[in-house]
């Protein structure tokens, strides 16, 4: 290896090596090498890359090229999930999943989009394809399941940070049963199995309320763990971004540059919609009913490629059809289900890369008005001292009239978009009078305490989801408090309460005190009781409470959440307000009994049940109860834990494992210098062989963030290496 190492840094080795790749033009490997040499990455001592070209185009090859050496397995299954080709890697049963994103995504017509994209995105995305390319040629041990090649039209198909975004609110039972492989739904869909709130934290103070007079800004996106990398980009136009980036994204999702800072979370608001279609045959054509017209429907053909067990290809072909609303995705009640959502992909990707140059709000605020961010809200600061939550700008103008919830009739023009709203006409938070606003996947209704918008002066359609326990516990971290520094700030980032609880427990508590003394649910329950009625609502971890009350909602989650979801509640809610007091007891003597079955007494401690646990680079997680974990305090966000970590039991375990929940933490001061703090989820690498694969699991468990070297000073004495793309192949690191 260390004489193979040698060779690839010789240019003219490295030259030729290039030029015999089958798959890459001849003239490719020269331009690779001149970008290359445009480029610098400096890896710190936690692995992260902090990436520097001339240009910006300089820096995204740079980027692409650093993702792709820390886990290239997850951004080529990025991109198989955004162009719907997962199933040429997984097999037959991944065509719906693909099928549903091809309804979306065309290739044909992202590379039409390339052409008409302006010349200044375009350089980015071929440096973006060539920084990829550069990484399979330089790696010849490297075998991609599928993309062996990425072309710059492929990053249009996937421009936001959430990977799948609005697509996946797509029903898959719903579309297979349309394409004709009639599937029930799915326990999941049907909200009886418990499943962890995706979303995030944000929250932003101004200098006002803070100890040294600077903005803060607390950055928490909660998303399957191992999602993002970590990065810091940079170049001599004036590029320098620092923070989460989505596997294959050239852009940074949710972090800060020198001057401002954007966190994005996951929004309550309805712009997905579907309307159901009056469709009839004639002359053996399907039509649909719009006013007083009849409408074709639009017939198209989608082929689906998937891999066979013995490693060969088959196909599925498939007509698909759409209206003016959009693709046909299911059939109910006898009409046809279109849906529609945003799909602007050359917008979204220039609001995506110009907001991380963006220096203050008015600038931030100018990008936004492409209007391409559908299902983002944001929690911004700057070191003007601005703060600001924004909502989604992508948001259709529709009839009030009409509950958007449930699918609207299609055949009625009044159920039509008209337009989008302006920025003007959105509920969101300029520079509060209180100093601080939040958001925690709920509505904007509290989202800066009396500052906040009013429900009563918008449409229902820009809330559909109403508050939760999070958004409770961020109100009463943040009223009436002063002083804040970046390390209170971690701190609350980290507060243990878990307000739901603190709301259901004492109607358990009533439940067990009514029973007759007769019963023998009093005897039974009466040390489980007794533990939760001295619990303070925080977990810790020798916390048994934390275990009983777990265990508990848990299992009223599974007796419950399917009808919590049918009445379009939160099951907390549900709980506290449609269950009885022997559904409640119940569930009590179920989490007792498993708890004692599963860890040998029902007083176990928390740190015995909720673990952290990395095995390998698998991208479907495992796990293993005899093999090491490592303890996590903090639980669920759905009981209202701001710090999440969504676990549960697996196949073959009995203890709980977490997925997904806090992935990324990070607090930035906008001081006259910016400074700030962070932690990732596992580590920035995705190869168990290196000393980054797990090398943040006890800070991650225990809320200790480590220093950004966001500076050149402070990045010096913290190098682990410096080199050009291309010259490290072989480092394994």
């Amino acid at each position: 290896m260390d004489r193979l190492l040698q060779r690839m840094r010789n240019p003219l080795c490295l030259a030729m090596m290039l030029t015999s790749a089958a798959t890459a033009p001849e003239t490719e490997p020269r331009r690779w090498q001149t970008e290359a040499a445009r480029v610098t990455i400096t890896r710190d001592d936690w692995g992260i890359p902090h990436i520097h070209g001339r240009s910006d185009a300089d820096a995204v090859f740079g980027m692409s090229y650093a993702q792709a050496e820390d886990d290239f397995a997850r951004v080529e299954a990025n991109y198989l999930t955004a162009l719907g080709r997962t199933a040429e890697a997984d097999g037959e049963e991944a065509v719906w999943a693909d099928l549903r994103q091809r309804l979306f995504v065309d290739p044909a017509d992202l590379r039409a989009q390339y052409a008409a994209s302006p010349a200044w995105l375009r350089a980015l995305m071929d440096a973006w394809a060539d920084g990829l390319n550069y990484y399979l040629a330089t790696h010849s041990g490297m075998k991609p399941r599928v993309i062996t090649r990425f072309e710059p039209w492929m990053a249009l198909s996937f421009t936001e940070g959430s990977i799948g975004g609005d697509i996946e609110r797509i029903s898959l039972s719903d579309l297979k049963t349309f394409y004709g492989q009639p599937t029930p739904p799915t326990p999941e869909e049907r909200g009886a199995i418990p499943r962890e709130p995706s979303g995030s934290n944000g929250i932003a103070i101004a200098p006002k309320l803070t100890r040294d007079g600077h903005a803060l800004l607390l950055i928490n996106p909660h998303t399957s763990f191992y999602f993002r990398s970590e990065a810091q980009v940079s170049s001599d136009e004036g590029l320098n971004a620092y923070g989460a980036s989505t596997w294959g994204q050239f852009f940074v999702y949710q972090g800060f540059n020198a001057h401002a800072g954007w966190m994005h979370t996951s929004s309550t608001v309805d712009n997905v919609d579907e309307f159901a279609e009056a469709v009839s045959q004639r002359g053996g054509n399907w039509i649909y009913r719009y006013g007083r017209e009849l409408r074709p429907v639009t017939a198209g053909r989608v082929t689906i490629r998937f891999r066979n067990s013995d490693g060969s290809m088959g196909e599925r072909r498939f007509t698909t059809w759409r209206t003016h609303h959009g693709p046909i995705v299911a059939a109910k009640d006898g009409r046809w289900i279109a849906t529609a959502l945003m799909w602007r992909p050359i917008l979204a990707l220039e609001q995506s890369w110009l907001r991380t140059k963006a220096t203050d709000l008015a600038a931030y605020l100018k990008i936004a008005e492409r209007r391409a961010n559908s299902s983002n809200d944001t929690l911004f600061a700057d070191d003007k001292g601005e703060i600001a939550f924004l909502m989604p700008q992508f948001m259709p103008v529709r009839d009030d009239r009409f509950d958007y919830t449930r699918p609207v009739d299609g055949s009625d023009p009044t159920t039509d978009w008209r337009g989008l709203h302006a920025l003007s006409t959105l509920p969101s938070v300029i520079n509060p009078r209180v100093g601080w606003a939040h958001n925690t996947n709920d509505w904007p209704w509290s989202a800066a305490g009396p500052d906040s918008p009013k429900a009563r002066d918008y449409p229902r359609y820009m809330d559909q989801v109403g508050g939760n326990a999070r958004g409770e516990h961020a109100n009463l971290l943040l009223t009436g408090k002063r002083g804040w520094t970046p390390e209170r700030l971690r701190a609350a980032a980290h507060d243990p309460y878990l307000p739901a609880f603190a709301r259901l427990v004492p109607g358990l508590v009533s439940a067990w005190q009514s029973l007759p003394t007769t019963d023998p649910r009093r005897r039974a329950l009466a040390e489980p009781i007794a533990a939760l009625s001295r619990w303070d609502y925080r977990w810790s971890y020798d916390s048994i409470a934390t275990s009983l009350a777990v265990f508990w909602g848990d299992q009223l989650w599974r007796d419950v959440g399917s009808f919590a979801q049918a009445e379009r509640m939160n099951v907390p809610d549900y709980i506290a307000t449609r269950v009885d007091a022997a559904t409640r007891l119940a569930a009590l003597e179920a989490a007792t009994a498993r708890l004692s079955r599963d860890f040998g007494t029902w007083r176990t401690p928390w740190r015995m049940i909720n673990r952290f646990q990395r095995l390998d680079d698998a991208l479907q997680p495992h796990f293993d109860d005899a093999r090491p974990s490592t303890a996590v305090p903090f639980t669920s966000a759905q009981w209202g834990s701001l710090a999440s970590f969504g676990a549960k039991a697996w196949p073959g375990t009995k203890r709980y494992y977490g997925t997904s929940g806090n992935s990324f933490v990070a607090v930035v001061d906008f001081g006259p210098r910016v400074k700030a703090s962070a932690v990732m989820a596992g580590g920035q690498s995705g190869n168990p062989a290196s000393p980054h694969f797990a090398d943040q699991i006890d800070r991650y468990a225990t809320g200790r963030l480590r220093p950004v070297y966001f500076h050149t000073d402070e990045l010096a004495g913290h190098v682990e290496r410096r080199y050009h793309p291309g010259s490290n192949y072989g480092s394994g690191l």
